[in-house]
């Protein structure tokens, strides 16, 4: 069999396009080398995820779910002062306002199975072990089932949702690292910490750190946070100890308000790490081949896009693969405008996420400076940046904070000089 689309990776860009694919009746195959339901970090949802869950037929099951409703996000200063939240609501009067924190064990597993229903083939505890080449075009995959036996799978376009594993990307040497977002992240979780009350119960919370690191703060169902550091390696392993546990009661000193938070709190469960985790990939596409979610590139988690950016590249390569196919043949320039809408969203992103870690930058001092510079930031927070323009915004920014320059690479191999 020659399946329409073999897709690596059952996260939530995987997952994503295999029902949107299975839904315009699509031979689809899944492989994804775990068993659902498995560990994932990244639990805060942007506001504009909204839409593509939507299309997925799960808002109103997350609707109708106990996992905490997010309805903005908050800074903390280091002596404990929070900042006037970002509602959501005040932004723009929709449903899309309210949105969620959730275990994101359930949450993928939600859209997986709903791939499933929709008639994609998902075949769990299964890897990806190399792609299949026809001259200069990729027209499948080598596997390996959970039995240990090794399978070929034909198909006429492989989507890349293998996620931080870079599958693709990694073989091809397209992966290139953020030359300064070289952050390192520990992150563990608590059990009866403080809420804030009402409408902030489940806000994200960024608490600041010396340096421009930085605490996340989201509440979990099961009377759980998430609480986690992001800073660079050198001022978290400055002191005697690489003990985690020691690093982060050590810093829970540098946040009044994250200190204030965990006082009566416990830690459950172990801590994990990650390190210089801000990369891209060249190219998006080839002939035969397109990434999607952490596959095409991963940003930093401070604004939340991870999931944001997978749901919507699910999505949008979807749509592209199924024009494609009505066409006939799945080539690189099938993706081009999908290669053009993700660097650009991922650039709008990468931007802000620029100025918050300059050292001279605040959000206070960027929202004094027009009309429209709150209005346009929070289009940002909230994910509402395919689109649109943002040079006012920009402009302004780049008078308190060193913005990068644009990078060049994540188009589709047709879209580019090299190409």
């Amino acid at each position: 069999m020659i399946y329409d689309a073999a897709i690596i990776g059952g996260g939530p860009a995987g997952s994503t396009a295999a029902t949107l694919l299975a839904q315009n009746g699509r031979k689809v195959v899944l492989i994804e080398k775990e068993k659902f339901p498995r560990y994932h970090v990244g639990e805060s949802l942007m506001p504009y995820c909204y839409f593509t869950l939507e299309r997925l037929g799960l808002v109103e099951e997350l609707m109708a779910s106990d996992v905490p409703k997010k309805y903005s996000v908050q800074f903390a200063s280091q002596d404990g002062k929070i900042s006037e939240p970002f509602y959501f609501f005040q932004h723009q009067d929709h449903p899309s306002s309210t949105t969620w924190q959730v275990w994101r064990s359930d949450f993928d597993n939600l859209i997986l199975k709903r791939a499933r229903a929709e008639g994609a083939l998902i075949l769990e505890e299964t890897k990806a072990k190399a792609l299949i080449t026809t001259g200069d075009r990729i027209t499948g995959l080598k596997v390996t089932n959970k039995s240990g036996v090794e399978e070929e799978i034909r198909s006429r376009i492989v989507i890349d949702a293998s996620g931080r594993d870079n599958f693709s990307a990694n073989r091809q040497r397209w992966q290139v690292r953020d030359p300064k977002l070289k952050k390192v992240a520990i992150w563990t979780y608590y059990e009866n910490a403080k809420r804030d009350p009402g409408l902030d119960a489940g806000a994200t919370t960024v608490a600041y750190l010396p340096h421009k690191g930085w605490f996340w703060y989201i509440p979990l169902s099961g009377n759980q946070v998430s609480v986690g550091i992001v800073a660079e390696r050198d001022y978290l392993f400055n002191g005697s100890t690489r003990e985690l546990s020691e690093i982060f009661e050590r810093e829970i000193q540098n946040n009044e308000w994250i200190n204030e938070h965990l006082r009566d709190a416990r830690q459950v469960g172990q801590y994990r790490i990650t390190g210089e985790y801000s990369y891209r990939n060249k190219y998006s596409s080839q002939d035969g081949l397109v990434l999607a979610g952490d596959a095409l590139g991963f940003l930093d988690p401070v604004f939340s896009t991870g999931v944001f950016l997978a749901l919507r590249s699910g999505e949008l390569v979807a749509d592209a693969t199924h024009e494609a196919l009505n066409r006939g043949d799945v080539c690189a320039s099938d993706f081009v405008e999908y290669g053009r809408d993700m660097t650009k969203a991922i650039e709008t992103m990468r931007k802000v996420v620029y100025a918050f870690y300059d050292e001279k930058f605040s959000f206070k001092d960027l929202i004094m400076k027009g009309p429209n510079m709150r209005s346009d930031l929070t289009n940002c927070l909230v994910g509402n940046v395919l689109g649109r323009s943002f040079e006012s915004l920009f402009e302004s920014m780049s008078e308190l904070a060193e913005l990068p320059s644009p990078s060049p690479h994540g188009l589709s191999m047709a879209d580019t000089p090299a190409a």
